[in-house]
């Protein structure tokens, strides 16, 4: 092998040298082969370079290819922000009211069901109240007492201006009647209280009789009965147990919680429009409260908005969406979302064109999205210019 080794100058055969002498032909043929063999079963890779990364480039795009694609040019805009969100039904509190027993005693006959349309004053209950009866005889007897101390005192009166009685009886004859028409006032007051008929209370002042007394539970507003609380035989605690429930339904109250990066943009008399999902029905509403903490819970703060109502669509707890348009005015660059799209690690970036004519991707953050445009706070520029459609054309040529 020795001598093989030595004769065998592939170097010098190949450069067109002489072979050593004592060299043979076959010899250096058959030694060639099997260097050849032993180099073709060495592993390739034991002396391949280490691989080196592939970073991306900008983009250079032909006459040709640059028609396949439109620009846009980035200017600051000015847009009305819409906050969407959701929220729930419930009356218009200042149009509603929980409706007490005025007096107590047993429910004798219920005169309404829920969903009567009722007037202010209309009777809800009739109710057998002592309290009620107890009531009517006070004023009589005070009606009654009031109208006899005022003759005496006048009486009086009248025998003092000619000696008949002495002066500090007709005196003590004018307190007493005085103070029985302050307890006659007081007792007439209290009817009113009881939302005692006004016919009763003339009929009583004319001494005329009147009918078995009968306590009337009235509508103190004009609305919808919306609950009945109270059933026949119930009995009733004055002041404390509540017997219906009458709402205007005309107008509604949404209550919906708006989040700290929307608060900002939302103002008392913003516009809103609220849908239940259950029919295409469409309703206008105003922002009319903010209120002034935050829910501990949800770290987000209650917003209300009154609702028109009309035909009295919108239900207490029903679950409804709400879109509010802010009036303020916000700034921004808005760019089209076609413009916008993700690298290998789902971040949002845009092809900018270079000095060059070139094009280079530029990460950009994504701020509020109105309709099908994206307002960036960061990453562009006044007066960059983008590409919009054909975007996806561009990522895919620099993919290759």
């Amino acid at each position: 092998m020795r001598n093989n080794f030595r004769c065998g100058n592939a170097g010098g055969e190949a450069n067109g040298t002489s072979h050593t002498p004592g060299c043979q032909g076959p010899r250096a043929a058959v030694l060639a082969a099997v260097l050849a063999a032993f180099a073709g079963c060495a592993p390739k890779t034991v002396d391949a370079p280490p691989a080196t990364a592939v970073t991306a480039s900008n983009v250079t795009l032909s006459a040709a290819q640059q028609t396949r694609i439109h620009l846009y040019t980035v200017t600051p805009a000015h847009y009305h922000r819409v906050i969407a969100t959701t929220g729930a039904v419930d009356f218009d509190n200042d149009q509603a009211t929980s409706v007490l027993a005025p007096f107590g005693g047993p429910v004798a006959r219920l005169l309404v069901a829920p969903g009567d349309m009722v007037k202010a004053g209309d009777p809800l209950a009739v109710v057998d109240s002592p309290d009620f009866a107890l009531a009517i005889s006070t004023y009589r007897k005070a009606l009654a007492t009031a109208v006899t101390l005022r003759r005496v005192a006048d009486f009086d009166q009248d025998l003092v201006q000619h000696n008949g009685v002495a002066q500090r009886e007709a005196e003590q004859a004018q307190t007493d009647a005085a103070n029985a028409e302050a307890d006659r006032d007081a007792a007439l007051q209290a009817l009113v209280s009881l939302k005692v008929d006004p016919q009763t209370i003339q009929d009583l002042q004319a001494g005329r009789p009147v009918g078995r007394p009968g306590g009337l539970i009235r509508s103190p507003i004009g609305g919808t009965v919306v609950e009945k609380l109270i059933t026949p035989g119930e009995l009733l605690t004055a002041g404390a147990t509540p017997c219906f429930t009458v709402a205007d339904l005309s107008r509604v109250w949404v209550m919906t919680q708006i989040f700290g990066p929307d608060l900002a943009a939302v103002k008392v008399g913003d516009t809103a429009e609220v849908q239940s999902g259950i029919a295409t029905n469409e309703f206008n509403g105003t922002v009319d409260n903010i209120a002034a903490l935050v829910n501990p819970d949800t770290r987000a703060v209650l917003v209300r908005v009154v609702v028109d109502n009309p035909g009295d669509f919108l239900k207490k707890q029903m679950y409804v969406s709400v879109r509010i348009k802010a009036r303020q005015e916000s700034a921004g660059l808005l760019v089209p979302v076609a413009t916008i799209l993700r690298d290998d690690e789902n971040l949002p970036f845009v092809y900018v064109v270079q000095a060059d004519g070139s094009f280079a991707r530029q990460r950009v953050t994504l701020g509020y999205r109105t309709g099908d445009q994206y307002d960036i706070p960061e990453g562009l520029k006044a007066g960059d210019q983008i590409v919009d459609d054909g975007a996806l054309f561009v990522q895919f040529l620099q993919n290759q």
